[in-house]
């Protein structure tokens, strides 16, 4: 099942908004391409920090309490 900006796996929800997005992005290029959902989902949450941390960006969101 494609991903949207909309509709994302939990372990998304904490990310940064484009961090998310790239990680979408990853995640529905590796289902087309015949990967399984939970290998997707692993791998582009990886791929997306790895990308963030490259270009300066912050990853995750700041909790508050």
């Amino acid at each position: 099942m494609p991903w949207t900006k909309t509709n994302y796996p939990d372990s998304l929800k904490n990310f940064m908004a484009p961090v998310r997005k790239k990680a979408i992005d990853i995640a529905n290029a590796l289902l087309a391409d015949g990967r399984p959902e939970d290998s997707a989902i692993a791998i582009a949450t990886e791929k997306a920090k790895e990308w963030a941390e490259n270009r300066g960006l912050k990853v995750r969101k700041t909790r508050t309490t």
